[in-house]
């Protein structure tokens, strides 16, 4: 079994055609902008709601610890107390409260992917497994890839690649596609922004394209960490001097909605205060044409 944290269908973004898309739990990095942080932690989080809350107390009465206490502010929550079962949220009868990340087999992730097939088959799709970071679990993984490539279900990966090169060369004998983000070319500034160095990304990034696997490459493009010059023209070079360039090379503007998801998780976005913000159109259409001289196909957003 796996923690799922979010099941999308009909995603238009996450690979060709229409597509399911899941959402698993866990991931090595920690991006301050993460606009998905109850992905990060491979266990179950509990969100609230403030603004949602009737202040009825329906959860203190169905939480088996006395966990909960309700303060002018609203529910304060006792971590030492709290076992996540979930009570709280089945019972709140405004949805204020919700539990991310529910534990599901491969049988059951098979059934909810199957109904998605009229639509796969008509657009040219199929599933994509995200995060987090799908490659934290690769046991798992590799199982319901194996289920999908049964069924003819075109599989795509979207992942950091920070993982075991044996890890990625089993996932690329399961699936069609890789979805690989980009941060920084800086193993310092990735360090800074993402908790983690480099290194090993570019390393299987390499491994990926000398294995001729098919891969499109998202740079999340935010001002004040990656979308100046000079680390641009970094990432084109080292995409450039690949033996198979990438299908497409997404860059994503910056925005700050894991704000709101971590008022609701209790934790801080951006709690150094590094000055992030979105890049302008010019500087936006300054880094598509420096990824075009080095002869790669590159599209704000997808």
């Amino acid at each position: 079994m796996s923690l799922i944290f979010d099941i999308k269908r009909y995603a238009i973004n996450d690979g060709p055609g229409i597509r399911i898309t899941l959402f698993m739990k866990g991931c090595p990095l920690s991006c301050i902008w993460c606009h998905n942080p109850e992905g990060i932690r491979n266990g179950k989080d509990k969100l609230y709601t403030a603004k949602k809350c009737l202040g009825c107390g329906t959860c203190l009465k169905a939480c088996p610890n006395g966990a909960l206490t309700l303060a002018p502010e609203g529910i304060i929550t006792d971590k030492q107390k709290c076992v996540l079962c979930g009570r709280c949220a089945e019972e709140c009868p405004a949805m204020a409260i919700e539990i991310s990340g529910t534990e599901y087999t491969p049988e059951y992730l098979m059934h909810e992917i199957e109904k998605e097939i009229p639509f796969m088959d008509q657009s040219g799709g199929g599933v994509t497994f995200c995060g987090g970071e799908p490659l934290l679990h690769p046991e798992f993984l590799i199982d319901i890839l194996k289920r999908c490539g049964q069924q003819g279900i075109h599989r795509a990966v979207d992942t950091t690649l920070l993982a075991r090169k044996e890890t990625v060369d089993e996932v690329m004998r399961n699936c069609e596609l890789l979805l690989i983000d980009l941060k920084s070319m800086d193993s310092t500034v990735h360090q800074t922004f993402c908790d983690v160095p480099n290194e090993l990304i570019l390393e299987n990034i390499r491994r990926v394209a000398e294995a001729d696997f098919p891969y499109y490459i998202r740079i999340p493009l935010i001002e004040g960490v990656n979308a100046d010059e000079k680390n641009i023209k970094l990432s084109a070079e080292f995409l450039a001097s690949l033996p198979r360039h990438p299908e497409i090379i997404n860059l994503l503007p910056y925005h700050d909605i894991g704000k709101g998801k971590h008022a609701k998780l209790g934790s801080i976005y951006n709690p150094k205060g590094y000055k992030m913000q979105t890049p302008s159109e010019e500087v936006q259409q300054q880094c598509i044409q420096i990824l075009t001289d080095y002869g790669l196909k590159a599209t704000i957003g997808g």
